[in-house]
């Protein structure tokens, strides 16, 4: 009843949908606030030089006030009383240095006007409210400090209508008074600078610029500082000058009305989406750049991790330590356990690989799980008596490896799937580490034989460079997380000692492997067993299988999870394997479509070289990597070329499986089995030469 309630549950629901429809609402949204934050404060129309004058301002200009409004041709200039002083703050609000003006000029009771930055404003909108109640004035420096004479029509227009936006929605008004960037007295609005002032005074606002540097405070004027601690040196001085009556605004001392007016109801609302959009794109900004500068020194510090401990795994197997027994070979009687569901195209291929093993006694079960085509009978015609056919209704891989286990005569269990061909020695290979009493299984060497196209090649590039040089960081570290189910061996006790195969999760090789640990055996990986295996075709075929292991390794984490707390073997495993797999094979992976949204935003606004550079930086180490992984491997390292192009199909592949494993795993959604369609190519490899070393035995 368990095998079927089991069954039943693995079958009963359906993936989950409306995580892609979040997905798809989440990444637009955070990829057009990084483009509204690149586009504001990064080199796109950014126009920060101020080009040369060509063209004087006007004589009335020039010969006038620095207070400057416009009615077509006609313009009207006005400046400060005499002893009265506009104090002007440029830029900002400056988290350090407006809330110590404020202070200061509180302290003095004096009135100032505040030229604001709309992308300032946006991100401290409480110090723009502040300024505000304490009666000061409020003008618009643009949104990002740009050269309006060197902006783009589109640009200028933004520069000014966003300031007003981020005004409304952290300080409820509108102003009309505007100070150009870069721009000092009214002789400074030449050229370029001059026609974006007269576009402004066309739309209503009144242009101030500062006195002349000689005229006296006690004449009256309009000083300008940037928010600084210049400016707080001098704003001091001149609130302590005994010859001004009066520190006031612009408006006020140029006789001119309120600058400001209360925004419109929906202008406000625009205004807080203007403010939450920057919050939201800044802190983007900011947090991606702390995980990228994470992820990437993990990135590094896992591949260095690995080809440490792959070279400290070969030193292990070819140096001879003093002292240290040989031990014995094994030459023992070993049952294959071969479950088969509908594997017509290659069952043949995988039971005549392995009688052709240089293994002297062999038991060889072929579990038919319910197939529907001729697998049983194909795997009956084969005439040798080391071979059995055992029919039983479906009931799932780990119900036939069970059923498998149960026939086995043998003390030693070799676990081999259906589409798997063996090379002749690699049973003998395989079990040797077992003449070690500690260890309960072994991993071997799987292999891609499918690799003729890119798909392939790819997954023969992950398989080499990922799962084997991971193996072989897993042994030294003693913490291996997954003995494949394409080619194990295992002690028929420890099987039996854990209570088989599991049958509660997808990942059966994975949870029996984790079980095997808590009990206190060792898993060693023998990279010198060597099958061949057939891998998807397709990209859905790759799905389904990446989506089933992972979702199944999710599972077995979760269920061995207490391992982390334990001593000994199982201890080592949890802190070190659990703890592996949790960061570099579930967090990392969610976090990768943020990482590729930021990569492409640093491409766009943080200069093109730049990421580049960094890009094919890590792309050089990582392929660096995979040589050195191929020729441990003894593959031929012309296999490299298709590396850069899995970067930008694969990887993506990769980590959707993972998201969503990650929200089925969480929703408590279970799982169907799924089922490869196979070609029966696995084979077309075997015999061909692999440059392995002649390792000695365990």
């Amino acid at each position: 009843m368990r095998r079927r309630s089991n069954r039943a549950r693995h079958a009963q629901s359906r993936d989950p949908r409306g995580h892609w429809l979040l997905l798809m609402l989440i990444l637009p949204l955070a990829f057009g606030a990084l483009l509204f934050e690149g586009w504001t404060t990064h080199e796109v129309d950014a126009a920060k030089t101020r080009r040369d004058c060509t063209t004087p301002v006007p004589s009335a200009v020039d010969k006038g006030g620095p207070v400057v409004r416009l009615n077509g041709d006609k313009v009207k200039s006005a400046g400060m009383p005499v002893r009265n002083v506009a104090l002007t703050y440029d830029g900002g609000p400056d988290p350090v240095w407006t809330p110590r003006l404020l202070d200061l000029l509180r302290k003095h009771h004096a009135k100032a006007t505040f030229f604001l930055r709309g992308a300032e404003v946006a991100q401290h909108p409480d110090l723009v409210r502040r300024i505000q109640a304490e009666g000061h004035e409020i003008g618009s420096n643009t949104y990002t400090g740009a050269v309006m004479g060197s902006a783009s029509d589109f640009r200028a227009g933004l520069e000014l209508e966003l300031t007003q936006k981020a005004l409304a929605g952290t300080a409820g008004i509108r102003t009309n008074l505007l100070r150009l960037p870069q721009t000092t007295a009214v002789d400074t609005m030449c050229g370029g600078e001059w026609k974006a002032a007269q576009r402004a005074g066309a739309e209503g606002y009144t242009l101030v610029a500062a006195d002349r540097w000689f005229r006296k405070p006690s004449q009256g004027v309009i000083r300008q500082f940037s928010q600084n601690d210049v400016a707080y040196s001098d704003t001091k001085k001149l609130l302590n000058n005994p010859r001004i009556d009066k520190f006031t605004t612009v408006t006020w001392g140029a006789g001119l009305p309120a600058a400001d007016a209360p925004a419109p109801v929906y202008e406000r609302w625009l205004g807080k989406a203007l403010v939450w959009t920057k919050a939201l794109g800044h802190g983007f900004v900011n947090g991606m750049t702390w995980v990228l500068g994470i992820a990437g020194g993990l990135g590094v510090l896992r591949l260095a991790s690995l080809v440490f401990f792959a070279r400290a795994h070969v030193r292990r197997l070819v140096r001879f330590r003093p002292g240290s027994p040989w031990l014995r070979e094994i030459v023992d009687p070993v049952t294959v356990l071969v479950p088969a569901y509908n594997e017509a195209a290659g069952i043949a291929s995988t039971v005549r690989s392995l009688l052709a093993s240089t293994h002297p006694q062999l038991q060889i079960i072929v579990i038919d799980d319910g197939s529907t085509d001729e697998t049983a009978d194909i795997a009956a015609a084969i005439d040798d008596p080391r071979v059995e056919v055992i029919r039983q209704p479906n009931s799932g891989k780990a119900a036939a490896l069970n059923t498998g286990l149960a026939h086995a005569r043998c003390d030693i269990v070799v676990m081999v799937d259906a589409d798997t061909v063996f090379e002749p020695d690699a049973i003998y290979r395989l079990v040797q580490p077992l003449a070690h009493p500690a260890v309960g299984a072994v991993s071997g060497n799987t292999k891609v034989g499918n690799r003729r196209r890119l798909l392939g090649r790819w997954q023969h590039l992950e398989y080499v460079f990922g799962f084997n040089l991971d193996r072989r960081m897993f042994e030294v570290l003693e913490c291996m997380p997954t003995v494949p189910g394409a080619i194990g061996a295992f002690r028929r006790d420890a099987l039996m000692g854990v209570g088989g195969v599991s049958e509660e999760t997808l990942a059966e090789d994975t949870d029996l492997t984790m079980a095997l640990w808590q009990a206190g055996w060792r898993v060693v990986y023998e990279e010198s067993a060597i099958a061949w295996t057939e891998v998807p075709t397709s990209l859905s075929q790759l799905w389904r299988q990446r989506y089933r292991w992972c979702y199944g390794t999710l599972q077995a984490m979760w269920k061995h999870r207490r391992a982390v707390f334990e001593v000994g073997p199982a201890g080592r495993f949890g802190r070190r394997g659990l703890s592996y797999l949790t960061l570099f094979q579930v967090a990392l992976p969610l976090l990768a479509p943020i990482v590729d949204i930021f990569a492409l935003y640093g491409a766009l606004f943080r200069g093109p070289v730049l990421s580049a550079g960094v890009w094919v930086g890590f792309l050089a180490l990582q392929l660096a990597c995979a040589g050195y992984a191929l020729k441990l491997d003894g593959e031929p390292v012309r296999e490299l070329w298709a590396m850069p192009f899995q970067l930008f199909v694969y990887r993506q592949l990769m980590y959707l499986v993972v998201i969503q494993s990650v929200v089925a795993f969480l929703l408590g959604t279970r799982l169907k089995w799924q089922r490869m369609h196979r070609s029966g190519t696995a084979a077309q490899h075997i015999g061909q030469p692999v440059a392995y070393e002649s390792l000695p035995s365990r």
